[in-house]
């Protein structure tokens, strides 16, 4: 493996190519972060819930995106929702307790923008917060990035 690694940053450097190993997928610092990839964004009373980066990496191109009710009552580090990939679905997990105030209408017809823009765009479902106090079970930017570091490494 090393000598083929060394091989193809050879002939990239011969042609003039950047090659690099990529190390970690981006992570967003005002957000808070669940083990299961799950980030959230509070503003007052109200969150914003999508997946990571890092997760829409591992997951590959996403194809279908299961969404919940508006109404329904979701549960800190239970499942709402799937993310249907080319590779696998995953199960997404609430990084906190309340109600779904409003989905993003827009995954129904472009799921990608979960790649595309995880933190923005591709955001999930918007919740009423219950209890503010579950933001302290969640890790920040920091803590989740060596999270996943520590993860990768196992694999």
């Amino acid at each position: 493996m090393a000598c083929r690694q060394f091989w193809a940053s050879r002939a990239a450097s011969y042609l003039r190519l950047s090659l690099f190993n990529r190390t970690f997928s981006s992570v967003v610092k005002d957000l808070k972060y669940c083990d299961s990839h799950e980030w959230v964004k509070v503003d007052g009373k109200s969150a914003t819930v999508g997946i990571t980066d890092h997760a829409q990496d591992h997951l590959g191109d996403v194809v279908y995106v299961e969404l919940p009710e508006v109404g329904k009552s979701v549960t800190q580090g239970e499942s709402f929702g799937a993310v249907e990939s080319v590779k696998a679905t995953s199960d997404i997990n609430s990084p906190v307790s309340g109600k779904v105030v409003e989905v993003n209408e827009e995954l129904n017809s472009s799921p990608g923008l979960v790649n595309s823009s995880p933190y923005k765009d591709g955001w999930i479902i918007k919740v009423e917060v219950s209890d503010s106090g579950e933001l302290n079970n969640l890790m920040d930017s920091e803590q989740y990035s060596k999270f996943c570091e520590e993860e990768d490494s196992k694999h």
